[in-house]
């Protein structure tokens, strides 16, 4: 694919405005005469970053934090993922859900990762808000439930290994295996943006094979000028809200030689604006499928070692 030409960047960049300025019908126009452009093989790439970069910076695009609607939305979905997981939890017999088919279980073992949404991929509308819930899965050879655990509750190591996404980790309290967690991370795509994130954290045995964790979050706040003198929290209407919450849920099972891993990661995050949808659903989609693949990797990664 070749890059776009000089004069498609500033044809598309005095675009954007007006598609954000105009009414309804004129953007309809507007929206009908860039899909057009839009078929050029060198304005794809442009077309993409361009809406994206309006999404992610436009100030009238900016959020502030979720509506008690969507939260209390959110909460009721994450009730009914408990629920579920914790029956799950109870039987040796599909432990993993859904239950890994032979198939399944033969292109894990050969390095593969199954990674699949539970809700739409673009994610489940609330009120100002949108639900992501997805799952992954991977098998580590020659790992036990005792090393990931270990690895796990190993919480000041993950900028180790899981850099360059968890940047600090420590843990503040800890009673057995209920521990509280805070951590600096960073999400890099077409911006960047660095959050300190606290995490209410549980695990949890069925037996000696099999086991659980589920990682709660109870503060998200994106940081303003990281790691400079003018480093601050910023307030609610000026963060971008890529994340508000995110609950992770890690099943493991112990059999066939190592470790069947599998972690279900369910998020809030601000709605898309209306008229940008068309333009931004590939990065909806791209966001978690590559979040969860890079934390399965990285747990294969640092089970090895």
């Amino acid at each position: 694919m070749g890059l776009p030409s000089n004069q498609h960047f500033f044809e598309f960049r005095r675009a954007v405005p007006a598609f954000l300025q105009q009414g309804k019908p004129a953007r309809n126009k507007l929206k009908l005469q860039l899909m057009t452009l839009r078929r050029s093989s060198q304005f794809r790439l442009l077309f993409f970053i361009i809406g994206l970069l309006t999404f992610a910076v436009d100030p009238n695009c900016a959020k502030a934090d979720p509506t008690p609607e969507a939260v209390s939305a959110f909460n009721a979905y994450v009730k009914t993922v408990e629920s579920r997981l914790a029956q799950q939890h109870q039987s040796r017999n599909g432990f993993l859900a859904p239950p890994l088919t032979p198939q399944n279980e033969k292109l894990l073992q050969q390095g593969e990762l199954i990674i699949e949404p539970v809700t739409p991929v673009t994610g489940s509308a609330l009120p100002g808000a949108l639900l992501h819930d997805w799952r992954g899965t991977a098998f580590a050879p020659g790992a036990t439930v005792a090393d990931f655990e270990r690895l796990m509750k190993n919480i000041s190591a993950y900028p180790q290994y899981f850099s360059p996404q968890v940047l600090q980790a420590k843990v503040l309290t800890q009673q057995g295996d209920h521990l509280q967690a805070f951590m600096r991370v960073r999400q890099k795509h077409v911006v960047t943006v660095e959050m300190d994130t606290t995490y209410d954290i549980t695990f949890g045995r069925l037996d000696e094979q099999h086991g659980y964790s589920l990682s709660r979050s109870t503060r998200v706040s994106e940081i303003g000028s990281p790691g400079t003198a003018e480093e601050h929290t910023l307030p609610a209407d000026e963060e971008h809200g890529f994340l508000w919450r995110q609950n992770t849920y890690w099943t493991y099972e112990e059999r066939d030689g190592g470790l069947y891993m599998q972690i279900e990661s369910v998020s809030l995050s601000r709605s898309v604006p209306n008229g940008l949808n068309w333009i931004v659903q590939p990065f909806i989609e791209k966001i978690p499928r590559e979040s969860l693949e890079f934390t399965l990797r990285s747990t294969c990664n640092a089970l090895r070692k």
